[in-house]
């Protein structure tokens, strides 16, 4: 039997990392990490077995996530928590927060598959097949997404900076 505290509670914040990347907006991340615990809750007294939690719980943030931003009219781009205490100057600091909100903006731009295959791939750290089993793809078309993704952002930061 499914336990929230147990096994689903330390899957809470990659969870929101992801509905984060995909939603661009703490506050729907959160929201869309809530419906799946909520879900979740609701499915335990199934008594079905799942074989991989974690890729299961992903992929159902993923598809809240998406299904939400389908029908999200206005999409806003923020995304907090990040720190730049190591830098020299205010001048250092607004050149270097323009350029992550550009390099951001450049990945709000990227194909759903390749921005979500490239978040769970260089930001959470995932295995090829983990990503697979999340994004149910095959391991072959992660690859290729991620290589697209990088060759993209790549690409945006040759050219812009």
């Amino acid at each position: 039997m499914l336990d929230i505290k147990r096994d689903i509670l330390p899957l809470k914040n990659i969870m929101y990392r992801l509905a984060l990347r995909i939603t661009l907006n703490s506050q729907e991340a959160e929201d869309v990490v809530q419906d799946v615990i909520i879900k979740l809750w609701k499915q335990q007294s199934g008594g079905g077995h799942i074989d991989n939690l974690e890729a299961y719980t992903l992929r159902m943030v993923r598809n809240l996530a998406l299904d939400r931003q389908r029908m999200k009219v206005n999409q806003t781009e923020n995304i907090d928590g990040m720190d730049f205490s190591g830098t020299s100057s205010v001048e250092d600091t607004i050149e270097q927060d323009e350029r992550i909100d550009s390099i951001r903006q450049a990945m709000a731009q990227l194909p759903e598959k390749q921005r979500i295959a490239m978040q769970l791939r260089d930001f959470e750290g995932r295995s090829y097949k983990e990503i697979a089993d999340i994004m149910e793809i095959s391991e072959d078309q992660v690859k290729v997404n991620i290589f697209r993704a990088r060759q993209a952002i790549r690409q945006f930061i040759v050219n812009t900076f």
